[in-house]
């Protein structure tokens, strides 16, 4: 329908086209006089050139986007250039441009240019996007319109010429310190998970039941005469899973910021960590493992993840409990303390999970009165909660190592 109204226009503009010369024409033959004829034929050659113009196969021209790279970190710039190439020398008084920029970017006055060919064969313009926001973006098409001196006669062109870019969220690096478990009373055992670094031997021991075979240090148990076994250097589990709490709020970006952040530094670090997050679009859980393929996993879909108002994250740990390991350190990353979520950290804790909370805020935002009161009761029962300013990342383990 829009095209045949475009078409429609075109014909009836034509037509004026010709009702205005021969309105000139009939105004001079009758009142005759120098004034009169002049008018007429200074009118002919506008006339004539929007007749051309919209006779003119504005599709000759070549069309193309050019933008040198298809990854971006938020805040970014993007540099892109449209090129316009044709093989014909007519004319061309004016030429409007405009590179349909993604609505995500909120940006789209950035891509209209008006431009002046006259009788180029080759134009091209750039135009820069500043910080890029955090998203998938596809790009669509590009509007070619051009027209006479006296704006009487248009034409245009709309070329598809899709391109698409991801922007990986923000992050800032940070060095990664393991949690340990946290009381304000009292003196417990950690719950996080001990292994034998069997690498290592650090002493001999007697023998004792569950002991493996290829612990026993024969000659010590013969000089002895009693079964004694090699004594290993003890060390922590650094298996975590990162939850992120995908409801829509205000931090939300900055807690999708702070995750990228971690899941980085945990991973630099050599531990190994599994994802999971859940919003109105999909359900997305990482196994744990570690190395370069899974950062790019998790940062990949950090990049395209929503906001949405879907399951909390205290739903989320109550119906996928079942992936929670007891020996892996529970981080959930959260913009905000509930009743709700609380609960269900309680809970877990009292499941002999190690559990920390990252409580992101905005620059200058601390926790409210009702957060700090979640988290001395949270310190009570071994869950470590900590504060995350947008910002100072780097500041969040050397608070916590001195908590």
């Amino acid at each position: 329908m829009k095209k045949y109204m475009q078409k429609l226009n075109r014909i009836w503009k034509l037509i004026l086209l010709f009702i205005l010369l021969g309105m000139t024409f009939s105004y001079a033959m009758f009142q005759g006089g120098f004034v009169s004829w002049f008018l007429f034929y200074s009118f002919i050659p506008f006339a004539l050139y929007g007749l051309l113009v919209a006779l003119y196969p504005i599709r000759d021209w070549e069309v193309t986007r050019k933008i040198k790279k298809h990854e971006y970190s938020a805040k970014e710039e993007l540099l892109v250039e449209i090129e316009l190439v044709r093989k014909s020398y007519f004319p061309i008084f004016y030429m409007v441009v405009e590179d349909a920029i993604p609505s995500s970017i909120n940006q789209e006055e950035l891509g209209k240019k008006i431009i002046m060919p006259g009788f180029k064969r080759k134009l091209n313009y750039q135009y820069v996007v500043t910080e890029l926001p955090r998203g998938e973006h596809i790009f669509h098409e590009i509007q070619l319109k051009m027209g006479d001196p006296i704006g009487l006669i248009e034409t245009e062109k709309i070329y598809e010429k899709k391109e698409k870019i991801l922007v990986f969220p923000h992050y800032e690096e940070m060095l990664f310190k393991p949690l340990e478990n946290h009381y304000e009373q009292g003196m417990t055992a950690s719950r996080e998970r001990v292994q034998r670094d069997t690498t290592m031997a650090v002493g001999i021991r007697e023998y004792q039941t569950g002991d493996r075979f290829s612990w026993i240090n024969w000659k010590a148990s013969a000089k002895r005469n009693i079964m004694m076994t090699k004594e290993f250097e003890q060390k922590q589990s650094q298996d975590m899973l990162v939850v992120m709490d995908s409801m829509e709020s205000k931090n939300f970006e900055v807690v999708v910021s702070f995750t990228a952040s971690i899941v980085r530094a945990i991973l630099k670090k050599g531990a190994q960590m599994g994802f999971l997050s859940i919003d109105d679009k999909e359900r997305k859980f990482f196994p744990i493992r570690g190395g370069e393929s899974q950062q790019q996993l998790v940062l990949y879909h950090l990049a395209k993840v929503t906001a949405g108002e879907g399951l909390t994250l205290a739903h989320i740990l109550e119906k996928e409990s079942s992936l929670f390991q007891q020996q892996t350190t529970l981080l959930l990353v959260t913009s905000e303390l509930t009743n709700q979520l609380m609960e269900k950290a309680g809970y877990l804790s009292s499941k002999q999970f190690n559990i920390g909370i990252f409580v992101v805020k905005n620059a200058k935002e601390n926790l409210s009165a009702e957060e700090r009161t979640w988290s001395a009761f949270a310190s009570q029962r071994g869950i470590r909660i900590i504060p995350v300013s947008a910002g100072r990342f780097k500041e969040t383990f050397s608070e916590v190592s001195t908590g």
